[in-house]
């Protein structure tokens, strides 16, 4: 089935559906990876956005269902230049587009994918479609300058679990997931050192300190941090929170912080999406060369005296990590899990137990 990407810009891009065929409209972005397609495609952190990836081979290893991050395909649509059709890997149990139809998600392939990416990075992200080719491209562009962005929604209520979940872990202490968008792979790092309970992004307080927790990690997730929902639930008990437990926030959970304590919070041309980006710790002077996938940063000049950046971005300078200054409470803008990598900075978790153990 023919189709096209169509921006709100006017941009017509044609190429073959090979995921579900069906129209769907999000926020295009990009992701720089090489490998880890089925993670990025499971990572609650792409609710409402295109995902389109820079590297013109994807599918080529297949999908193991292991290496998803959640239950389902979050993205809205994918986009690429060359779907594999004949993967190989011995722990693959189905191909791309297959992966794809089965959670019902519509894909691209045929496009363009490196100038869409110039475009991106010169304009700034844009609303898009992906439609059937025989739909009228104007039309559809209209629709799309139209439609709310994806960001007006709440998209951490979307994606954030239901109910109370509980995973066994090493030791006897107790480490509580709030739950924005959480990977998988955060839930289990954090079981290397404890029992982890995740629960919803909007548990109150007082429901949290009644599961007697020796830390509390405030997990990534898609949208605008300063969504009013999400202030008033998962910002204000991080700031309930505070004084009384250990707090870790990772992507938008360091967001969340920074909103917590009266920071603010910004949204980035294009955001930062892959696992190449080089943070410098400030403290140590090391580089190291992270995963990320966010589209919104901290002001650092909001920040309150109380917090210190301990890492930037060498790309542009933005904030990629804070710690406070007296209390147990420190977040990275990156991911310390991440899979299938870089591994560089798995010490983030062995960092934040030594500061339960300290408290």
């Amino acid at each position: 089935m023919e189709g096209s990407l169509v921006l709100e810009d006017g941009t017509v891009v044609r190429g073959a559906f090979f995921g579900a065929p069906r129209r769907i409209l999000g926020e295009l972005v990009f992701n720089t990876n090489m490998t880890g397609y089925t993670e990025a495609l499971t990572d609650p952190s792409y609710r409402g956005q295109i995902l389109m990836m820079t590297y013109p081979l994807i599918g080529n290893y297949g999908v193991n269902p292991e290496s998803m991050e959640s239950e389902t395909i979050q993205p809205s649509g994918f986009v690429v230049k060359e779907a594999c059709a004949t993967p190989s890997h011995p722990r693959s149990t189905m191909d791309l587009a297959a992966f794809l139809q089965r959670h019902e998600t519509p894909a691209m392939e045929g496009a363009d994918t490196r100038a869409l990416t110039i475009r991106i990075r010169s304009n700034g992200t844009m609303k898009a479609a992906l439609v059937p080719a025989d739909e009228e491209a104007d039309d559809v562009a209209k629709e799309v300058r139209a439609a709310p962005h994806p960001d007006t929604r709440n998209l951490v209520a979307e994606v954030s679990c239901r109910d109370v979940e509980r995973f066994p872990g090493v030791g006897t202490r107790t480490i509580v997931v709030v739950d924005c968008g959480v990977k998988r792979n955060i839930i289990r790092e954090a079981q290397r050192y404890a029992s982890v309970v995740r629960v919803p992004f909007d548990t109150a307080t007082d429901a949290i300190m009644a599961l007697q927790p020796d830390g509390v990690i405030l997990s990534n997730g898609p949208g605008d941090p300063a969504h009013p929902e999400v202030v008033a639930t998962s910002v204000r008990t991080a700031r309930e929170l505070a004084g009384r437990v250990p707090l870790l926030g990772i992507c938008l959970g360091h967001q969340l912080l920074a909103l917590a304590f009266g920071g603010k919070t910004f949204k980035l041309k294009f955001g930062h999406r892959g696992g190449n980006q080089p943070v410098k710790d400030l403290r140590t002077g090391r580089v190291h060369i992270t995963s990320q996938n966010h589209g919104f940063a901290v002001d650092a000049d909001s920040l309150p005296s109380e917090f210190e950046v301990t890492h930037v971005n060498l790309n542009d300078r933005t904030v990629e990590g804070m710690a406070h200054r007296e209390l147990p409470i420190f977040s990275v803008q990156y991911h310390p899990e991440a899979r299938p990598g870089p591994w560089d900075n798995e010490y983030i978790f062995g960092d934040f137990v030594a500061e339960i153990k300290g408290a």
